[in-house]
């Protein structure tokens, strides 16, 4: 009983503890002070509590890195969507940029192909142009190219994409790849395209103004030689044409726009050589004035002589010239007779071909010899009053095969036809 009292009040006393351990035989015993107790006691509790803190810390840091990790693999993965986002992008705007590059290299070697084209035949229109340079009442020269196309368009704003001529296509293509910027590279592609319209309309233009004012070139040529002919038959002269118009017909079948020029272009030379082998004939036909701007004082036909007064034929013309006076022939031809020839006094005889000759006669002074050539308004001499004559004046005649022709229609086919005929 007295143990079991002692045991109750244990851990309120302040003597050592004893602990006893007893193995076989051997017994051994400890005395533990109180203080020891407790020390050993709270460093248990404080080893205990600080594994129980380290175990949560350990396992709260593995949440907190998981949950970490978790939300940089959730960064990473929308950084590289959107990266990827990006690349797409940015290849679609690649890929976009070299389709339209090859769209507007192909357009612009077009455009260059089609200036080339208009120099060609600016090359081709120019001897055509030269030749047909000089005639009057004709519709203004074909256009020619410029050696680097207009361009009027704009490209974006109130800025101009050029001003006025002087600027190459390549230039114009040029100015628009340096203003194009990404973010605006719908409207800058909708710019570009209404540049090459505006080109394409411009060339367009010029090719087909080309077109139509060859095509009125040669139809002027053509009328031209048909009034010089119509005049030149009106007055009994035939003139034989190399190559005359023929009626046409035939099946529709679409032309080539490539051969078509070359056609227009041939047209106008076949108009001009037929225009020129009409002029030259008719420059060789004696309708010229002799006498410019003097009056007729006796007509052709049958008159009173007025030396015997008796009815006569008056082979030719009398016009008012006094003495010394230039006399001009009337349409090229080579000198047969220069020199006295009887009643006609000094008297200048010119063979025109085809048994044409005209005489000049009274004359003051001879300026040609025999067996030179003369053109249309040579000087041939002078007028006088040499021959059988009452006074100063110029006698001119007309002959074909020796038989005397009225020379005024000539005059008149001269005078209807004499602009033609003084153009180059």
């Amino acid at each position: 009983m007295k143990q079991a009292g002692q045991s109750a009040t244990f851990g309120r006393r302040k003597e050592p503890h004893t602990v006893i351990i007893a193995r076989g035989d051997e017994i051994k015993h400890f005395t533990i002070k109180p203080w020891v107790g407790a020390l050993l006691g709270s460093t248990f509790a404080a080893i205990a509590i600080g594994y129980l803190l380290a175990t949560s810390y350990l396992v709260l840091r593995d949440d907190l890195i998981g949950a970490s990790v978790a939300r940089q693999a959730r960064m990473q993965q929308a950084y590289e969507d959107r990266i990827s986002a990006l690349r797409a992008q940015v290849d679609r705007i690649t890929s976009r940029q070299l389709l339209d590059q090859q769209l507007v290299e192909s357009k612009v070697s077009e455009l260059l192909e089609r200036q080339t084209q208009l120099s060609q035949r600016h090359g081709k229109l120019g001897p055509l142009l030269d030749r047909a340079g000089g005639m009057q009442a004709m519709p203004e020269a074909a256009p020619v190219p410029p050696e680097k196309p207009e361009i009027k368009a704009e490209l974006g704003g109130a800025n101009p994409l050029l001003a006025s001529t002087g600027h190459s296509v390549t230039e114009a293509l040029s100015f628009w790849g340096a203003r194009q910027e990404p973010s605006h590279r719908d409207s800058a592609a909708d710019r570009a395209d209404k540049l090459f319209v505006g080109l394409n309309q411009s060339l367009r233009s010029i090719e087909s103004e080309q077109m139509e004012r060859v095509s009125r070139l040669a139809e002027n040529a053509y009328e031209r030689a048909d009034t010089i002919a119509g005049a030149l038959e009106a007055a009994g002269l035939s003139v034989d044409r190399d190559e005359d118009r023929p009626a046409l017909g035939g099946p529709l079948v679409p032309l080539d726009p490539t051969t078509a020029f070359d056609a227009k272009v041939r047209e106008l030379d076949e108009a001009l050589t037929t225009l020129e082998t009409v002029k030259a004939a008719a420059l060789r036909l004696p309708i010229a004035n002799p006498a410019p701007g003097r009056s007729v004082t006796s007509t052709f036909g049958p008159r009173r002589d007025p030396l015997l007064g008796t009815m006569a034929l008056h082979s030719g013309m009398d016009f008012r010239s006094s003495v010394g006076s230039s006399v001009h022939a009337t349409g090229a031809g080579k000198v047969i007779h220069a020199g006295w020839n009887g009643g006609y006094g000094k008297m200048v005889e010119i063979d025109h071909g085809d048994g044409l000759v005209t005489r000049y006669a009274h004359m003051s002074a001879v300026t040609v010899r025999v067996g030179q050539n003369v053109n249309a308004g040579d000087e041939v001499g002078a007028s006088g009053n040499s021959g059988r004559s009452t006074g100063p004046h110029l006698h001119y005649e007309v002959r074909r095969n020796g038989e005397a022709l009225n020379p005024l229609p000539f005059i008149k086919a001269g005078r209807k036809i004499g602009r033609y005929l003084t153009s180059s």
